[in-house]
């Protein structure tokens, strides 16, 4: 027996409580079900798994930077920075290398819940999100039940995350028809709480009418584009605050913090900003580098399991049926932080640290949301919403996952709040139950949601489950190409969001253009490199990825398709660049052909977008 257990042991420590081994392991299993070359299997296994200690390392610099900010910002107001028994690099290399585990029983469960019931129709596919809403239910089971058992704790992770992939795409269903007009796509995220109160709180307040005060009426300037850029936005903010708080930091303080330094206080201060943005910006290229393996191989699994199932996707597919409105509720929620930031610290509450990737993916949220139902006023209502969320989250947040990891308090968004804090709330008044708590908890949740299933699935009855014939072809003409008069640029015209009508009137002008035009004088190359653009690089990017191959494929045309995020964009060099068009504004140059797409999971209308602009190009 003790030498089964020893086996047991062996194998726990050097696999399942190895993070980046086990995604390995889960993407190379994935790739082969789904019959992938044996080369593009081990690769695959290979890039998840470096892709998970690039994480690491980011995690690490991410949490080392925020040290320093939180110390010299707690200083300079008079205050002590909040001090935690433990780190999220701790937790990760602890009980929360359970993660993989949880994930895959995850979304195996989360298949059989949409297999088995008819209203659950929608696959979770937001990898990066997947991931870290496991974390924060590891954290928070822990933090309620203290040492508890791996494999209990990845079973019940499971059939909680599970549960909450099945759930989170039908309770913001009703307003994602609002924003998109259909409902051909859900949306999987974690600030779908955010969404929900921006929408539900502008309708009952009403604040606007949506198509009187539709934001996208308004013109805003160019210059705030500066924003979207996550990395400038982060180092910026952070930055000015640095500099801002050394000057009235305790000089020992100070000192204590540059260590052996020998550059000025503020020229540390700037790199300080720098090392916490790298460290975010190296997090976020580890979780891309794992995701690109991971989310295509579930994607095709649940495509073969689940053929009548719509898609659930990142927050940023509903970006573009309201630019303006995200610039709203990003620029409103920074704002309110900061001000709240300023209040914490006056009143010796807590040290807030700006979340701007949360500032700007939330308060993008509750801008579309609030906008769809109020116009620009609930925009910018959804943007305070979630500047005030994430102020007093970050305050509450950190102390309640104080044990395990709480820098989760500073990367959240509004959903691990919600879900987070009440799994320790329902810990704690279940707590007589004892041991079987854990299991008390998860047989709740799972009723819970079978039981809303089957209300649902009786409710809709009648509804045809595939909606998918329905799409968004009439969209594929809706953008087009553009070239100067002597056709010497060759590229697809990217409208401005800020003035529609200008947008349709060049876009026909550049069909008839499109017609006359001659040959190209650079023919196409052998392999075309292409390359699929977001925010963050993690989300919509990845799924554009996987279409446009899907959409290549079916032209005949070979390619080679990476995922980016607008930032990184920046500095590659393509053939053909394809995003949402507010993101085309900042990258297009990168390329002699940029595709604007409006569907990032319909192939005919990526294909048509396609077509158009290589024929224009003289490519096809």
């Amino acid at each position: 027996m003790s030498t089964f257990e020893d086996i047991v042991e062996v194998i726990t420590n050097n696999l399942f409580s190895q993070v980046a081994v086990l995604i390995g392991i889960i993407a190379i299993i994935g790739l082969a079900l789904q019959r992938k070359p044996v080369e593009q299997v081990i690769a695959g296994g290979l890039r998840a798994t470096i892709g998970v200690v690039v994480l690491n390392i980011g995690v690490e610099i991410f949490v080392g930077g925020l040290s320093s900010f939180q110390v010299i910002v707690a200083s300079a107001m008079g205050l002590q920075p909040p001090t935690a028994e433990s780190t999220l690099v701790d937790f990760s290399a602890g009980q929360g290398s359970v993660v993989p585990l949880i994930i895959a029983g995850g979304f195996l469960v989360h298949l059989l819940l949409v297999r088995l019931f008819r209203a659950a129709r929608f696959v979770y596919l937001t990898g990066h999100l997947m991931y870290w809403m496991s974390v924060v239910i590891a954290a928070s089971l822990v933090e309620a039940f203290g040492d508890v058992n791996r494999w209990v704790l990845a079973a019940v992770g499971s059939l909680l995350i599970g549960c909450y992939w099945v759930l989170q795409p039908l309770w913001t269903a009703p307003l994602m028809r609002k924003v998109m007009g259909d409902e051909q796509v859900g949306l999987a995220h974690t600030d779908s709480t955010i969404a929900i109160a921006a929408g539900y709180g502008a309708k009952a307040l009403r604040l606007g009418d949506p198509k009187r005060h539709d934001s996208e009426n308004l013109e805003l300037p160019r210059a705030l584009s500066f924003f979207k850029d996550i990395n400038v936005s982060t180092a910026f903010v952070i930055g000015v605050i640095m500099l801002i708080a050394i000057a009235f930091a305790d000089s020992t303080v100070l000192a204590e913090q540059m260590g052996d330094a020998t550059v000025l206080p503020g020229v540390w201060a700037l790199l300080q900003a720098l090392r916490f943005a790298a460290g975010i910006a190296i997090l976020l290229f580890g979780v891309r580098m794992f995701l690109s393996e991971i989310v295509p191989a579930f994607k095709g699994l649940s495509e073969r399991a689940l053929p009548g199932a719509k898609p659930a996707l990142d927050l940023p597919v509903t970006f573009t049926r309201a630019p303006t409105a995200v610039m709203l509720g990003f620029l409103s929620s920074t704002v309110v932080f900061l001000l709240l930031m300023g209040l914490f610290a006056s009143t010796g509450w807590f040290v807030l640290v700006p979340p701007m990737i949360m500032l700007f993916f939330g308060g993008g949220a509750g801008g579309v949301f609030g906008n769809a139902v109020a116009g620009w006023r609930g925009a910018v209502f959804g943007g305070v919403l979630n500047g005030v969320v994430l102020a007093f989250g970050q305050w509450i947040g950190w102390g309640v996952w104080g044990d395990t990891a709480p820098e989760l308090a500073t990367l959240a968004d509004s959903d691990w709040f919600a879900v987070g804090w009440l799994l320790v709330g329902l810990g704690s008044v279940l707590a007589p139950l004892g041991a079987w708590t854990l299991w008390v908890i998860a047989g709740l949740v799972v009723a819970i949601t079978v039981a809303i299933l089957v209300v649902l699935g009786r409710r809709h009855r009648d509804e045809p489950l595939d909606a998918a014939g329905a799409d968004a072809e009439a969209d594929t003409d809706a953008d087009g190409a553009d070239r100067d008069a002597d056709g010497s640029v060759d590229s697809v015209a990217v409208p401005d969001p800020a003035h529609p009508a200008e947008a349709t009137d060049a876009t026909a002008a550049t069909t008839r253009r499109a017609a006359r035009s001659g040959q190209a004088t650079i023919a196409r190359p052998d392999t075309l490199s292409v390359l699929a653009v977001c925010g963050a690089g993690m989300g919509s990017s990845l799924i554009l990825r996987t279409t446009a191959q899907k959409a290549l494929e079916q032209m005949g045309v070979t390619a080679t398709i990476d995922h980016s995020d607008v930032g990184s964009a920046r500095g590659r060099k393509v053939d053909l660049v394809i995003a949402q068009s507010s993101y085309l504004t900042e990258v297009g140059d990168i390329a002699p052909v940029a595709v604007p797409i409006t569907s990032f999971v319909d192939v005919k209308h990526v294909r048509a977008r396609l077509e158009d602009a290589l024929q224009e190009k003289g490519w096809l």
